[in-house]
C-alpha cells in the first residue's frame, strides 16, 4: 500500500485502503481508549483487556506475515495506526508499538518452527510481548550489556538484569538480548523468554513521570533456564537483531508523539475559542494566533517528514536508517514542544489532570529518550553524512 509521494513538493496523498486503516484505528481509539485514558493514568492501570481487543482488528501483527495471523501491512500503514491511537492515549499506542516490534523480530529472524510457535498468539494478542535490551549500566551503549547466557545441556542459563522494560510483569513473552560470547556487539545473542521461565522475576513498578498506564519494571534473571530452541537465529546475531527492530520502532514512537501532539493542539484550539479575557475570546489575540499558527505548521512539517521516512523504510531505501533517525529526533522534539505550548495556552487549567494536557506533556517527554535518545539520533545522522 504505497502512498503517492512527490519528493519535490513533499506531499502525500493516502490511498483508499490507508484511509480505511486510519479511520478504523481512530474509531477504536475514540470508543475504547479515549474515555478511559485519564483514569488509567490516574490509577496506574494496565488495561490488558482493552489491549487484547486490538488483536481481532489486526493490530497485534501490523507488519507481520499473514501466514501466522499478521496483517502484512507496511510501515507507513503502521505509522497511521500509531498516530491515530495516540490521539487517544500515547502510552497505550506506545505499548502496541513495542509489542509489534517484538513480533516483527521473531517474524524476521525466527525459524519457521519459532514463527509458528510464537506468532499466532502474539498477532491475536492472546500473548503480550516486551523488549529487553537496556540494562542498569548500559543504556545508549547497548553493546556493553552484561546479562549473560551460558549453554547448559539443552538449555541456556541467563543471569543479569534489564532496566526500564515496558510491560514487565504483565507481558507473556520477552525478547532478551544476552551475552553468549566476548565483549562487544558480536558476543550478543537473542532469546525468546516466556513469563513462566524458571528463574525469571520482576522488580517493583517504577514511579515515573509519564506512561503511567504501562508497567515499567526491572526484568531479573537468576539462573533463568530457557530452552535452546528459544535462541533466535544464531549465537552472536543478537545485536544485529536488536538494531534491526529499531528503525521501525523509531518511526512508531515518532508517530505516537505526532498523535499526542495533535490531540494537544486540538484541545488548545477548543479552549482558546471558549476562554475569554479582557472582553474577548483569547484566540482573537494576535500573539496567541501566531502561537497556534506555529504549532500547526510544525506539526504538519513533522507529519510529512515522518510519512516520508516510513515510505523509505517500506521501499528499503539505502538511506532509510538515517531518515528513521532524523524523523525520530525531529518529530519527538516537535511533539513535546507542541504539547508544552498547548499547556501554556491553557494557563492554570493546563496544569490540571482533568484537562488531559499535562498528561500529554508527561507522556511525550519520554519519547525523546527511548528507542535511542535524540542525542544518539544525531550521532547516527552525522555518521551517515560524514562516515564514522
Amino acid at each position: 500500500m504505497d502512498a503517492a509521494v512527490d519528493a519535490g513538493t513533499s506531499q502525500f496523498e493516502l490511498n483508499e485502503d490507508q484511509r480505511a486503516i486510519q479511520e478504523m484505528a481512530e474509531a477504536f481509539a475514540a470508543d475504547r481508549v479515549a474515555p478511559n485514558a485519564l483514569d488509567w493514568d490516574r490509577n496506574k492501570h494496565f488495561p490488558a483487556d482493552v489491549i487484547r481487543e486490538t488483536g481481532p482488528l489486526g493490530l497485534g501483527g501490523i507488519y507481520i506475515s499473514d501466514d501466522v495471523g499478521g496483517s502484512a501491512l507496511g510501515r507507513l500503514d503502521a505509522v497511521l495506526i500509531f498516530e491515530a491511537l495516540s490521539r487517544a492515549d500515547p502510552a497505550f499506542s506506545s505499548f502496541i508499538s513495542i509489542h509489534n516490534m517484538v513480533a516483527s523480530m521473531i517474524d524476521r529472524f525466527g525459524s519457521d518452527e519459532q514463527r509458528q510457535r510464537f506468532l499466532p498468539k502474539l498477532t491475536s494478542m492472546e500473548w503480550l510481548a516486551s523488549y529487553c535490551l537496556t540494562e542498569p549500566g548500559s543504556g545508549s551503549d547497548a553493546a556493553a550489556l552484561k546479562t549473560r547466557a551460558v549453554k547448559s545441556g539443552g538449555d541456556y542459563v541467563l543471569n543479569g538484569v534489564k532496566q526500564f522494560i515496558s510491560g514487565a510483569g504483565d507481558s507473556d513473552l520477552y525478547i532478551v538480548m544476552a551475552r553468549t560470547g566476548a565483549d562487544g556487539p558480536k558476543g550478543i545473542s537473542t532469546f525468546v523468554v516466556p513469563k513462566d521461565a524458571p528463574g525469571l522475576s520482576f522488580g517493583a513498578n517504577e514511579h515515573k513521570m509519564g506512561w503511567h498506564m504501562q508497567s515499567t519494571r526491572q526484568v531479573v534473571f537468576e539462573d533463568c533456564k530457557v530452552p535452546a530452541q528459544n535462541l533466535l537465529s544464531d549465537e552472536g546475531a543478537g545485536f544485529g537483531i536488536a538494531m534491526a527492530g529499531l528503525d521501525g520502532g523509531r518511526l512508531n514512537i515518532a508517530a505516537c508523539s505526532l498523535g499526542g501532539a495533535q490531540s494537544a493542539l486540538d484541545k488548545a484550539l477548543s479552549y482558546t475559542a471558549e476562554r475569554k479575557a479582557f472582553g474577548a475570546k483569547i484566540n482573537q489575540f494576535q500573539a496567541l494566533q501566531f502561537k497556534l499558527a506555529d504549532m500547526e505548521t510544525e506539526l504538519q512539517a513533522a507529519r510529512i517528514f515522518l510519512y516520508a521516512a516510513a515510505s523509505k523504510l517500506d521501499r528499503k531505501a539505502p538511506d532509510a536508517s538515517k531518515w528513521s533517525a532524523m524523523a525520530k529526533r525531529f518529530v519527538t522534539d516537535i511533539g513535546f514542544n507542541v504539547a508544552n505550548d498547548a499547556l501554556q495556552l491553557h494557563g492554570g487549567y493546563g496544569y490540571l489532570h482533568d484537562y488531559g494536557i499535562e498528561k500529554l506533556v508527561r507522556d511525550l517527554r519520554v519519547h525523546q529518550i527511548l528507542e535511542g535518545t535524540n542525542e544518539i539520533m544525531r550521532v547516527i545522522i552525522a555518521r551517515a553524512l560524514i562516515g564514522r
